[in-house]
């Protein structure tokens, strides 16, 4: 399964720092965030995630999160 969602991150340390703090609750899947594209893409692979505790995780970080 692949979800893509949008978020407001800007920044390359807070996309890697995003980005493992999902990886150790969701071990296994791919997960990126495509920094170039204007919805600032979050895309995560894989098969046991959530949506809504993907969202709720990154709003917990401080950034904004939307189902695209």
């Amino acid at each position: 399964m692949i979800t893509v969602f949008k978020t407001n991150v800007n920044r390359v340390a807070e996309a890697k720092k995003l980005v493992r703090y999902l990886l150790q609750h969701f071990p296994g899947s791919k997960i990126n965030i495509d920094l170039k594209d204007c919805d600032k893409v979050l895309r995560v692979e894989g098969e046991n995630f959530i949506e809504g505790k993907i969202m709720r995780l990154v709003r917990e970080t401080g950034f904004s999160c939307a189902l695209l």
